[in-house]
Order: C-alpha cells, then sequence, then structure tokens
C-alpha cells in the first residue's frame, strides 16, 4: 500500500509553483488529452486528484465541462479554488476511492500523477467505473516501474543506478 502523503502540513504552499506549466506546454498537453477524449463536445470531465487546480481550468475550456476537481487535500482544494477562474469548475473534497459525483456523471476521467497515491486500487476503479458513462474514458499520466526512462543523476552518481533499480524493479507484467 502506497505511503500516504500530507499535502495539508506544507507541500500545498509550494505545489502550483513547483508543477507549474507554461502555457505553450498546457496546449501540448490538452491536444493529447482531446486525441483520446473523443470528438463530441461539450464532455463532463473528472480531474481526479487535481491538487491545486493545474489542469481543471484548462480541461474546462478544452471540453466545455462542468469539470469536477476532486481533491483530498483541505488545503490543495482551497489554493485551487482562489485560481480557478473558470465557472464550469467544481472542486470537490474526495478520493478514488470516494468519488462525490453521481453515477454516470462524466465522459473523461483524468488522472495525472495520482495512481501512486491510490490506497485502495480495486475501490478506484470501482469509483471510477460508476462514474463513467458508457462509453467514457480513462487517462492516466504515471511513472510505472517498468517504464522509467534513463535516469539522468546515473550519469554523474552510477553507485546509486543499483538501489534506484532495487527500489523500481522492472515488472514483467
Amino acid at each position: 500500500m502506497p505511503e500516504k502523503i500530507d499535502y495539508d502540513q506544507r507541500q500545498y504552499t509550494v505545489y502550483a509553483r513547483g508543477r507549474a506549466l507554461s502555457a505553450p506546454t498546457m496546449a501540448v498537453w490538452m491536444q493529447a488529452f482531446a486525441r483520446y477524449a473523443g470528438r463530441r463536445r461539450p464532455l463532463a470531465v473528472l480531474d481526479l486528484g487535481s491538487g491545486t487546480g493545474r489542469f481543471t481550468p484548462a480541461l474546462a475550456e478544452a471540453f466545455g465541462g462542468p469539470v469536477y476537481g476532486v481533491e483530498p487535500s483541505t488545503r490543495m482544494r482551497t489554493a485551487a479554488e482562489e485560481s480557478a477562474g473558470q465557472p464550469n469548475v467544481t472542486y470537490l473534497a474526495g478520493s478514488a476511492e470516494r468519488i462525490p459525483v453521481p453515477d454516470d456523471a462524466c465522459d473523461l476521467a483524468l488522472m495525472y500523477l495520482v495512481l501512486h497515491h491510490v490506497q485502495d486500487r480495486r475501490a478506484a476503479a470501482a469509483e471510477i467505473a460508476r462514474v463513467l458513462r458508457p462509453g467514457g474514458r480513462l487517462l492516466i499520466r504515471s511513472t510505472f516501474a517498468n517504464r522509467m526512462p534513463d535516469l539522468l543523476w546515473h550519469r554523474y552518481f552510477p553507485e546509486h543506478a543499483p538501489s534506484n533499480r532495487n527500489c523500481f524493479p522492472h515488472s514483467a507484467r
């Protein structure tokens, strides 16, 4: 089970700055998401683990909304609400295992760098299936152990490569 990170203690104060994306980079992500979202608009979107709302307003703009940003951290959600500026965005307290939106409410769900925080993946899968409409899509962006890139610091600290491989073993699945 993944270790739970408490974003309400300190990280909420620096998260948005540390994870900010330029407008051109955000546009590239929205184009990538659109490739898998289908052509119909508007789409109701779930931004699961929305954090400080990095993607949520852009998702509303790209897909028409409504967009639901679901985030367990109170302070991350507050930061998102203060900067959203998009009428089709609603931030809700919840988690992947307990999504506070009705059945069949969303056409698209996004989990961007969130999967490693999910405590109960079976419960999360059931919840996502519950809130997605028939034909809805789930987009996951994560770092998977069997897809770890060549890590730059290994060139400078090669003695750490074996310990990194032990922490993130390649999966045969």
